[in-house]
């Protein structure tokens, strides 16, 4: 599992992106741009999918991933949790 992290940082590198061209671009300073490959909100997410080139879902579910999988993926009942918070999301649709 790739963390998020890489995932954006490995996207901008793939597309020969550098760190300031790309905070540039995206109207943020090159420090916070690093400090977002780092950790990223939700608000973020649209302009780093346009920036990078890929799919907005496809950043969505990176980060739901890394960041589950980084600060739960220990956990013991992990996967009931995962799967009872499926069956909520499904019954509000």
């Amino acid at each position: 599992m790739v963390p998020f992290r890489e995932f954006l940082r490995g996207k901008r590198e793939k597309l020969a992106y550098r760190l300031s061209n790309t905070a540039t671009e995206l109207g943020m300073d090159t420090s916070f741009l690093s400090k977002i490959e780092r950790t990223a909100s939700k608000e973020m997410l649209p302009n780093l999918a346009k920036t990078l080139e890929v799919q907005e879902k496809a950043v969505q579910i990176e980060i739901i991933k890394a960041t589950t999988l980084a600060d739960w993926g220990k956990l013991k009942f992990l996967q009931t949790g995962l799967e009872e918070t499926l069956n909520i999301i499904k019954s509000h649709k």
